[in-house]
């Protein structure tokens, strides 16, 4: 028997190792903070849910590949946004949140460069309208 084995076979204990259990209640007692006389145990519920509801930005892709296609950016969201929810479809949750993430910012992008380039024609045919009306 080597000396860290003796040190726990005292005679207190009646040659037996420690109650583990005991030492464990004690020490979460104290850690709660209630009295070492009580008896209560509180414990705390965390519900998990099964799915971790992944976004796939389908209905986006789908309305960007239709009405603000800019240099096909709204196709291949689209696309991305169909590998997404193939993914979900598997368990694959890292991929379809990667494959998600991607096809938000392309999204975005078609957005915002078709709202520039619609922005842009008004201003151009107006300008041309007023300026030829200016001449003649």
């Amino acid at each position: 028997m080597n000396h860290t084995s003796q040190a726990f076979l005292t005679a207190a204990n009646g040659g037996q190792p420690p109650n583990y259990e005991r030492i464990k209640e004690e020490y979460e007692v104290a850690e709660l903070g209630a009295s070492h006389g009580s008896t209560s145990v509180r414990t705390t519920v965390i519900n998990m849910p099964r799915e971790v509801a992944v976004p796939d930005h389908v209905v986006w892709s789908l309305f960007n590949t239709l009405f603000l296609n800019f240099c096909c950016l709204g196709f291949i969201a689209y696309a991305y946004s169909v590998k997404s929810r193939d993914r979900k479809m598997v368990g694959d949750v890292t991929g379809a949140q990667a494959y998600a993430s991607t096809a938000k910012c392309l999204n975005i992008s078609a957005l915002v460069l078709s709202i520039l380039l619609v922005v842009i024609t008004v201003i151009a045919v107006v300008s041309i309208v007023f300026s030829a009306r200016l001449y003649t």
